[in-house]
């Protein structure tokens, strides 16, 4: 059996024949909870699209700003983090307790079992099971997901809650019948399940305004992650937009991850350049009920 950089088995139940879009983030952000498949894997993506590792990065940096920003700014306290994927380079919980030591509650969602059980040892050593928990549920099961969600006691459905789609929906969500993508109305579910006050935040791949050169990439990049059965789609803006349906899009609006709220970056943050921030590939937003 192939083990991680880091020496942990896999679990049983996991699949080490495909590379996993969680792992594979793993990897490209520096994390050893990943296997040879899918280092093998994020190697040949690297080796046609060089960006993709600082994509995956700025990605996270936004997802930390973001935290920044709803916890101080916006006086967030509840976070559900759907496809939250494994706990490398700083979670949410962790960037919430730097600014408001012992406040914020936090629940993570994922499908990966790898995932999970590393975001379940994560809680263990640097969790409070009372503000913090991570289930497995699969994103295309709003309904389910979110009884679990609920079952662990940490969310208040009578307060706001941050519902972070972070890199996630640009992955395609297959209907278990039909095979089509039912990414955006899984979404309008998600949106219906918030109270009123609440955050839905997304970041998502695209190749609608990006740099002319990167056009071919991302189409090559999309048949990497096609060909290795987990395909994904790149949405346009609108699209984009369109997944937040009748919520508030909040100031800046839906932007390129570097120009999310740059202020709320931390003084040890990574540096990742673009030569131009649509380099990035990834469009991010953040958008409340009213």
């Amino acid at each position: 059996m192939t083990v991680p950089e880091g020496g942990a088995y896999p679990p049983r139940d996991v699949d080490l024949e495909r590379p996993s879009v969680a792992r594979v983030y793993d990897y490209f952000l520096g994390g050893s909870t990943n296997w040879a498949v899918d280092r093998e894997f994020g190697d040949r993506v690297l080796a046609e699209f060089p960006l993709a590792r600082d994509m995956a990065v700025a990605n996270r940096l936004f997802l930390h700003r973001l935290v920044r920003h709803l916890v101080v700014s916006r006086g967030v306290r509840q976070f559900v983090d759907i496809g939250s994927g494994v706990p490398t380079m700083g979670h949410a919980h962790q960037v919430a307790d730097e600014v408001a030591p012992g406040a914020a509650r936090v629940v993570y969602v994922d499908h990966d079992p790898v995932a999970v059980a590393h975001s379940r040892l994560l809680l263990e050593d640097h969790g409070d099971p009372e503000r913090h928990a991570a289930v497995q549920a699969d994103l295309r099961d709003p309904d389910d997901l979110w009884r679990r969600v609920l079952a662990t006691g940490v969310i208040d459905t009578g307060q706001p809650i941050a519902l972070l789609l972070i890199a996630v929906l640009h992955v395609q969500q297959p209907d278990p019948v039909t095979d089509r993508d039912i990414g955006p109305a899984v979404v309008a579910r998600y949106r219906d399940l918030l109270p009123v006050g609440s955050y839905l935040a997304l970041s998502h791949v695209t190749d609608d305004g990006v740099p002319p050169d990167a056009h071919a990439r991302l189409a090559r990049l999309k048949q990497l992650y096609d060909a290795a059965g987990n395909p994904v789609v790149w949405r346009s803006r609108a699209e984009i937009t369109a997944l937040f349906g009748d919520f508030e899009v909040v100031d800046p609006g839906l932007v390129w991850t570097p120009l999310w709220h740059p202020e709320n970056s931390s003084a040890s943050a990574r540096t990742v350049t673009f030569a131009s921030p649509n380099g990035s590939a990834v469009l991010a937003g953040v958008a409340v009920r009213r």
